[in-house]
C-alpha cells in the first residue's frame, strides 16, 4: 500500500525550516536599513562574476559599489538609476587584501585587483587606479578590524583555473599560503611622536602597487610524499612515501614538476604530496581530514585500542576535533568522547585543556600523547583512515587522456547501461578499472570526445575518477576508475535492514562533498542518482556527472530534446529543460530518499506523467521511516519549488556534516 506524499502547505514550513537551520534567516528590512546607512565610500568598479557553464569564460561586470557601516552592495547601472544584483554582511568578512597578480593577467580595463573574503566565498573586485584599490582596502579594513573572525593566512594570488595561482591548491576552502596582516593600511589616531619615537620609526610601508612585483626567489617549495607512484610514462618522476622533492614547475593542477634528493626530475601527481611545513596536518598519520564522526566511531572501534585517537575537520570550517577512544568508559564499557581543539584570538594558539596551550597542533598531539592533561585518557595509538591504495590521479600520466586499446586488458562484465556494456579490466595488465563500451548510435560521439579533456581534469575523493578515452577506434571506450561494490542502489538492497540513520547520512553526506566540489568548478551532473553512484571501501562516489548530454535514446529525451529522468527531476526541467546546480540539489534530495528507504523506487507505482501532476501541485516524497525529522528537513529544501529556494549543495554539506557531529 502507498504511503501519502506531502502536501505543498509542508512544502512551504519545511522550507522555513531548512533556511533557518541553514542561512540563520534574513533581515526583512535589509534594503531599508541599507538606504538610511551613512555611505562610507561609492565607486563604478569591476566584479568577477562566476562562470555560467563548464566552458564558459569568466564574466567581467560594471556594478555600482556602495560601503556602508553594515553592508558592502552592488548594484547595476548609474547611481541615479539603481537595481541591487547583490551584497555582503561586513560582519561576515574575514579578509580584504590586494590581489597580486600583476595587471597583465587581467582581462578587463580596471587592472587593480582586491578580494573580500567572506562566510565561503571570495570576491575579487577591480579598481581603476592603485590609489582607488587603495581607498577600497583601507575604508574595508577599517570597518571589519573588529569582526569576530579574521583568516590568518589569506590566498594572495586569484582563484583560476581550478586552483590558486599562488600554491595551486585546488580546494577553494584550502587555508591560505601567506600571512594576513588586517592591520596594514589601516587608518587610526596615531599617538603623540616623541624624539626617540621619531628616531625609531621604521622604513615608510612599501605601496600596494609596488610589492605586487616583489617575488621571494631564494624560496624552494618542498613537499613529502604521502604515498609511493610508480611512474606511467618516461616523462614521470617515482615517489617514495615519507621523501622529500622539490617542486620546480606548477603549470598543471594535477600534476607538478619535481626534483628528487638525487636530482632526477618528472612529473608527479599533486594530490601524491603535502607541503612540508610544521603546521600542515597532512604529513601526519593521525590526520584525517575527510572523515566525518560517525566514520570516525566506527574506525576507533574496529581499531579497539585504548587511547586510539584521531584528528579530524569539524564541522565548522577551519576547525578541528580530536576523537579519542578508550575501553574504561565506566562499567567496564567503551567510550569514544570528541574535543574540540580550540584557539585563542591574538596570537593564534591552539589547546584542549586551557592551562596547556601550544603553538601548533602537532606540539599539541605530541604533549597529550605523554599527558592526559584533563582528556580522558592519552592519545596514545594514532589511527589512520587514509586507504592504503593511493588516491586516483587526473589520468595515468601528465598530458595523457588518449588511452592505447591495446592497453586494456577485458576481464569480466559487470553490467550495461544507457551507453553500453561495462567491463572489469586492466591498464597494462597492471590497474584495475571499468571500461565502458559504447555501442554505436548511443551517443554524440564528437561533442563527448571534445569534454572528455575537461572531464578528466575534475578529480576529487568523491568522484569516479575518469582515466581517458580511447577514440581512434570503433566501438570508443571510456576507461574509469573500477569500484568494487558496484552501484549504490543495489548496495543498498543487497544489505538492506544493516544500516542505521548515521551509516545511511554518511554515505548521503560522500555524495554531496562530490556534488559540491562540481557546483564550485559550474559543472552540472544531470542525472544524479543512487544507480549513478558507486561504492568501494565504504566510501560512495559520484559517476557519469554530465554523461546525459550525449545520450541519444528516446527514453531519456523529452519532446524539446532534453535528457531527463522524470522521477529524479524538479519542475524547471520537465516544463522548460532550465539545468542548473540547482536542478542538481533537487535530484540529491530524491537520491537522499532512495537512500533512507534503502533502495526503493522514489514515487514507486505512479507513471512518469502522474509524477509530474503531483510535483506541480505541490506534493513530494514521504517522510522514509529511517530518516529523522532533521534529516527529513534537508530533503525537503532540495525539493522547494523555485531553484533560487533551494540551499547550495555546500549549504547542504554543512547542515549535513552537522547533524552528523551532533551540533544541531
Amino acid at each position: 500500500m502507498l504511503r501519502p506524499l506531502c502536501s505543498a502547505s509542508r512544502v512551504s514550513t519545511t522550507h522555513n525550516s531548512i533556511q533557518d537551520l541553514l542561512f540563520n534567516g534574513r533581515d526583512t528590512s535589509e534594503q531599508e536599513e541599507e538606504m538610511n546607512s551613512e555611505v562610507i565610500h561609492e565607486e563604478l568598479l569591476i566584479k568577477r562574476s562566476q562562470q555560467k557553464k563548464r566552458t564558459s569564460p569568466l564574466n567581467y561586470k560594471e556594478r555600482n559599489f556602495v560601503l556602508t557601516k553594515s553592508k558592502l552592495t552592488y548594484y547595476e547601472g548609474r547611481p541615479e538609476k539603481k537595481n541591487k544584483k547583490g551584497s555582503v554582511d561586513i560582519t561576515k568578512v574575514k579578509c580584504v587584501e590586494i590581489v597580486k597578480n600583476g595587471t597583465d593577467s587581467i582581462p578587463c580595463q580596471n587592472k587593480y585587483a582586491f578580494q573580500i573574503v567572506y562566510d565561503n566565498s571570495t570576491l575579487y573586485v577591480f579598481a581603476p587606479t592603485a590609489e582607488s584599490r587603495f581607498q577600497w582596502v583601507k575604508f574595508l579594513k577599517e570597518e571589519i578590524k573588529n569582526n569576530a573572525i579574521i583568516l590568518p593566512k589569506y590566498h594572495p594570488q586569484f582563484w583560476s583555473d581550478r586552483g590558486y595561482q599562488c600554491c595551486r591548491q585546488t580546494d577553494k576552502l584550502a587555508p591560505g599560503c601567506e600571512e594576513y596582516n588586517i592591520f596594514e593600511n589601516v587608518t587610526r589616531k596615531p599617538l603623540p611622536a616623541t624624539p626617540d619615537a621619531i628616531r625609531l620609526r621604521p622604513p615608510p610601508p612599501i605601496p600596494p602597487e609596488e610589492q605586487e612585483t616583489i617575488v621571494d626567489e631564494t624560496r624552494e617549495d618542498v613537499v613529502i610524499a604521502l604515498f609511493d607512484f610508480n611512474p606511467a610514462e618516461s616523462h614521470d618522476l617515482t615517489l617514495v612515501i615519507g621523501e622529500e622533492y622539490i617542486i620546480t614547475e606548477k603549470k598543471d593542477a594535477h600534476w607538478w614538476r619535481a626534483r628528487d634528493k638525487y636530482g632526477n626530475e618528472g612529473y608527479i601527481p599533486s594530490n601524491y604530496v603535502t607541503e612540508k611545513t610544521l603546521d600542515n596536518l597532512d604529513q601526519y598519520e593521525w590526520y584525517s581530514k575527510y572523515l566525518n564522526r560517525s566514520k570516525a566511531e566506527q574506525l576507533l572501534r574496529n581499531t579497539d585500542k585504548e587511547g586510539g585517537f584521531i584528528v579530524r575537520n569539524s564541522s565548522q570550517a577551519g576547525l578541528y576535533t580530536v576523537s579519542l577512544y578508550t575501553k574504561y568508559g565506566g562499567e567496564g564499557s567503551t567510550s569514544i568522547r570528541h574535543y574540540h581543539i580550540k584557539e585563542t584570538s591574538f596570537p593564534k594558539q591552539y589547546y584542549l585543556a586551557e592551562k596547556h596551550i601550544f603553538n601548533t597542533i602537532p606540539e599539541m598531539i605530541e604533549y597529550h600523547k605523554h599527558n592526559a592533561a584533563g582528556l580522558v585518557t592519552r592519545l596514545r595509538y594514532p589511527v589512520c583512515s587514509k586507504s592504503k591504495t593511493a588516491p586516483t590521479t587526473a589520468g595515468f600520466s601528465y598530458d595523457k587522456w588518449e588511452i592505447n586499446p591495446s592497453e586494456l586488458t577485458f576481464m569480466k562484465e559487470l553490467g550495461s547501461g544507457v551507453f553500453g556494456v561495462v567491463r572489469l579490466g586492466k591498464w597494462r595488465a597492471q590497474y584495475k578499472v571499468a571500461i565502458k563500451a559504447i555501442r554505436e548510435g548511443a551517443m554524440s560521439e564528437e561533442d563527448f570526445i571534445e569534454e572528455a579533456k575537461v572531464m578528466m581534469k575534475l578529480t576529487h575523493p568523491k568522484l569516479v575518477q575518469l582515466y581517458g578515452v580511447c577514440t581512434q577506434h570503433r566501438p570508443i571506450y571510456i576507461v574509469t576508475e573500477f569500484m568494487e561494490q558496484g552501484c549504490l542502489l543495489n548496495y543498498l538492497r543487497q544489505k538492506h535492514g544493516q544500516f542505521n540513520a548515521d551509516a545511511l547520512l554518511s554515505m548521503c553526506l560522500d555524495v554531496c562533498e562530490g556534488m559540491t566540489y562540481l557546483e564550485e568548478n559550474n559543472f552540472i551532473h544531470r542525472d544524479l542518482a543512487a544507480r549513478n553512484c558507486l561504492v568501494n571501501e565504504g566510501v560512495v562516489k559520484v559517476s557519469d556527472f554530465g554523461m546525459t548530454r550525449y545520450v541519444l535514446d528516446d527514453q531519456y529525451t523529452s519532446s524539446c530534446g532534453a535528457k531527463f529522468p522524470v522521477k529524479w527531476s524538479p519542475p524547471e526541467v520537465f516544463n522548460y529543460s532550465k539545468f542548473s546546480s540547482k536542478s542538481d540539489v533537487w535530484s540529491f534530495g530524491v537520491l537522499m530518499w532512495e537512500v533512507f528507504t534503502e533502495g526503493k523506487m522514489p514515487f514507486e507505482t505512479y507513471s512518469n506523467v502522474e509524477v509530474v501532476e503531483m510535483v506541480t501541485r505541490g506534493d513530494r516524497l514521504y517522510r522514509p521511516k529511517l530518516a529523522t525529522k532533521k534529516i527529513y528537513t534537508v530533503m525537503m529544501a532540495c525539493w522547494h519549488e523555485r531553484p533560487e529556494g533551494r540551499p547550495s549543495f555546500y549549504d547542504l554539506m554543512s547542515a549535513i556534516r552537522q547533524i552528523l557531529e551532533g551540533d544541531f
